[in-house]
């Protein structure tokens, strides 16, 4: 494959020439090889990109345009994405292994969350009318200002688009930066707000390393940060917001539960036990990494589960037959093999995988591994590993199922798998976690994610995501004044 090569900047919807001559190289995990190299941007291209934002927030005319003109824009990028659906897959494939099948939902991931962020805003109420003790109130909801969008590698348009969408529909000015692993995806979303025809310095994405990503934090330009990562990345951000004030969201780490209850169909339950724990070759924040089962079932659990990771093709990522594929890089497999030599020495037993597959002997690869004899208080079991790594704990009854579960520093995601649906969503309450699932591994773009405990702040998705992007104003008057029609008018 010939190397693609990008030489410009996409800043307040222009392409620029970048202020140094750093390069990215972007090396496909499943070959190893170098497949593109694209502009590293640094602290004098986010001086840039913080300053067309500003001044677009601060002068432009997008924060004063209505929501249902601001919502015909972002529909325009939906369009174009969703015309370039295949293209988009591919780049994806090629930069992060994620099986092509898989890809193809991260690229029309995002068509979905464009879309149903538009519509949102055309009836979001930005105005509304509050009688309090003694005055009436107009309530007036603002965009917070210029955003900061940082965004990890493992689903990087579903992920930049999450945080961009809304942040453009509330009326706000973004600079986005992908992650140096995976800016080929942002290319393509930075062509797609070119046609969409925004106003200029409404957009800005500019890949770069951490020490950028800390700069655009720490701007003073900067009115809200939004951030998906480590908890330990996520714990920097929020100590560089807190000295400013800036508004901040936070989508950090998981070590999520899935509870299995007695009365539970086993063949029914596999394919969402076994998409829990390796969707993007576990590569994933909300994944069903720990398998809590009766022990009074337990071997027959784990034998069904081995059984079923044993089908799996693991290899080329272009292959249509192909359900997992390599991890990002050399590092992240340094890193989940070392956390299955620790599973090891903490004494947990290897029911299925642990090591690299045979016949693969280019890319990253890790086999899907499933841990038996595991205790709750294992490192391997608290801490989270980002591949494809499951713990399976036992329990003798669901009340202690239920303080396994919560005995997590985490909260992000969990699921239960029961005959009895009702019981299902009875656990669920009891459960400590931004989300959960009965009777399956599902996330809905158009639902409410984040997460309790260190899983993060805020929310993403829904309402409440679309609220993280908006300030509240109230204009008060004494008990009697109707607001006029020219305050009420529906902009931003």
């Amino acid at each position: 494959m010939m190397e693609m090569e990008k030489n410009s900047l996409f800043i307040g919807g222009h392409w620029v020439e970048p202020a140094s001559s750093r390069r990215i190289r972007v090396i496909c995990p499943s070959t190893e090889e170098v497949v593109a190299t694209v502009p590293e941007g640094v602290a004098a291209d986010m001086d840039h990109a913080v300053g067309v934002a500003r001044e677009a927030f601060d002068r432009g005319p997008w924060r004063w345009m209505s929501p249902v003109e601001r919502a015909d824009r972002v529909r325009r990028i939906a369009d174009h994405l969703a015309g370039r659906a295949e293209e988009v897959a591919r780049l994806i494939t090629l930069e992060n292994g994620s099986p092509l099948g898989f890809a193809r939902q991260q690229a029309l991931g995002p068509v979905g969350i464009l879309q149903a962020s538009a519509e949102l805003a055309a009836r979001f109420p930005f105005s509304e009318t509050c009688r309090g003790l003694s005055t009436t109130s107009l309530l007036v909801h603002e965009p917070v200002g210029v955003v900061a969008a940082i965004v990890p590698w493992n689903g990087p348009l579903y992920l930049a688009v999450s945080k961009l969408a809304p942040a453009l529909c509330a009326g706000c000015t973004v600079i986005l930066k992908p992650a140096i692993e995976t800016p080929l995806d942002a290319y393509v979303l930075s062509e797609a707000c070119e046609a969409a025809g925004l106003p200029d310095g409404v957009v800005s994405i500019v890949p770069g390393g951490r020490d950028a990503g800390q700069y655009l934090v720490e701007h003073p330009g900067i009115d809200k940060v939004t951030f998906t990562g480590s908890v330990e990345a996520g714990r920097k951000i929020m100590a560089s917001c807190a000295r400013r004030m800036t508004r901040l969201t936070l989508e950090l780490g998981g070590k999520s539960a899935a509870i299995v209850l007695s009365d539970v169909d086993v063949e029914a339950f596999i394919a969402g036990a076994i998409a829990g724990m390796t969707m993007n070759s576990g590569q994933a924040c909300a994944l069903l990494s720990r398998l809590i089962v009766p022990r009074s079932r337990q071997e027959e659990i784990v034998a069904a589960l081995s059984a079923a990771v044993g089908r799996l093709k693991m290899g080329d990522p272009f292959q249509e037959d192909t359900a997992l594929g390599p991890l990002i890089s050399s590092r992240q497999r340094d890193r989940v093999e070392g956390y299955i030599d620790l599973g090891r020495r903490e004494g947990a037993t290897i029911a299925a995988g642990g090591g690299r597959p045979s016949g693969l002997p280019r890319g990253w690869y890790v086999e899907p591994t499933i841990f038996v004899d595991v205790e709750n208080s294992m490192r391997i079991a608290q801490e989270e590993i980002f591949g494809p790594v499951l713990c399976v704990i036992p329990y003798d009854d669901e009340e202690e199922a239920i303080e396994i579960a919560n005995d997590s520093r985490y909260g992000l995601h969990g699921a239960v798998f029961t005959s009895d649906l009702d019981r299902g969503f009875e656990i669920g309450r009891r459960i400590r976690t931004g989300s959960f699932t009965v009777n399956g591994f599902a996330l809905d773009p158009a639902i409410p994610f984040g997460g309790f405990k260190e899983s993060g702040i805020g929310r993403e998705g829904g309402v409440e995501g679309f609220r993280a992007y908006l300030e509240t104003k109230a204009l008060t008057a004494p008990q009697g004044y109707e607001p006029d029609e020219r305050w009420t008018g529906g902009h931003a």
